[in-house]
């Protein structure tokens, strides 16, 4: 059984202690400082679920916030006993998930091979040289990041979300991506080589300057994204591209099936050796692209 006030007076030891302020922890847990200051307070406490994630942000065991390990400074009176409001815990018994966070963090050439599960433990963080070879990051939240010359080669990205980062020079080799969202996010440089992009969505943001040979791209949208030095190659299904800026952008001996173009003007994009069906065709057509290096595909 917990005591809300109790609770409260733990959150804040904890969050002083790993120099968090309210607003830096409300973010990592995708709500707002004033529900934080509620906690706090006593007024509220978290939902189970949310317990968990609030554990492993702090660097604390989830029995932390039991009665069993009261500090002396949190004693309660009789009137606060019978005024409590309480929750139960998990049983002990059950299996909790790793209690490490490695957001807000600068990591250089440290190796983080093999790994699993990180979640959004990499939230605000500066990376470089870093290796995540052959890692399930599935699921993986990255909010605020600097990811420069690390490298991911045969990692699962799958139904991640990146966010307002940066990620330059880094591998991707033999990876998949599939359903992961980057928004406002900024990728240059980076080696797709052979890379599965089945269902991402890149959207207000760059895409410059990347080698995607041998890329898979089935269902991949672009979204008020500025795309440049790119040569696709090889077959498109069911691709959009909307409101999107094109320099320097190469389709080459590539088959466009069910491409989406959204643009009233495609003249900076090049052609060469390529097939499209109908409807692609007429998009390109429409947007003014220079069609010469486009046959129809037969039905």
């Amino acid at each position: 059984m917990l005591n809300t006030k109790i609770i409260g007076n733990k959150i804040v030891k904890a969050r002083k202690e790993t120099n968090m302020s309210q607003a830096q922890l409300a973010e990592l847990l995708f709500i707002s400082p004033q529900a934080i200051g509620k906690w706090e307070r006593g007024e509220s406490i978290p939902d189970l679920i949310t317990f968990n994630r609030l554990a492993e942000i702090l660097g604390v065991d989830l029995n932390y916030f039991s009665e069993n390990f009261q500090s002396a400074t949190s004693e309660t009176t009789s009137d606060e006993l019978s005024e409590k409001q309480t929750i139960e815990l998990p049983s002990e018994k059950q299996e909790q998930k790793p209690k490490w966070n490695m957001s807000l963090g600068n990591w250089i050439d440290a190796d983080f091979s093999g790994l699993k599960n990180l979640d959004e433990k990499f939230g605000s963080s500066n990376m470089q040289r870093c290796k995540f070879v052959g890692s399930d990051l599935s699921h993986l939240i990255l909010k605020n990041n600097n990811v420069d010359l690390c490298d991911f080669s045969k990692s699962e990205i799958r139904k991640s979300r990146i966010q307002n980062s940066n990620l330059s020079n880094n591998t991707f080799k033999n990876g998949s991506l599939n359903e992961t969202e980057f928004s406002k996010s900024y990728i240059s440089g980076c080696d797709f080589t052979d890379t599965d992009f089945t269902g991402v969505i890149l959207k207000d943001g760059g895409f410059e300057k990347n080698i995607i040979a041998e890329s898979i791209w089935n269902r991949t949208s672009f979204i008020n994204t500025h795309i440049a030095d790119v040569v696709f190659e090889g077959k498109l299904d069911d691709c959009y591209f909307e409101n999107c800026k094109f320099t320097k952008v190469t389709f080459q001996h590539s088959v466009l099936n069910n491409i989406f173009f959204k643009n009233n003007n495609l003249k900076r994009v090049q052609f060469i050796d390529c097939q499209a069906d109908r409807i692609t065709y007429e998009f390109l057509e429409s947007g003014k692209a220079d069609i010469s290096g486009i046959t129809l595909l037969t039905q």
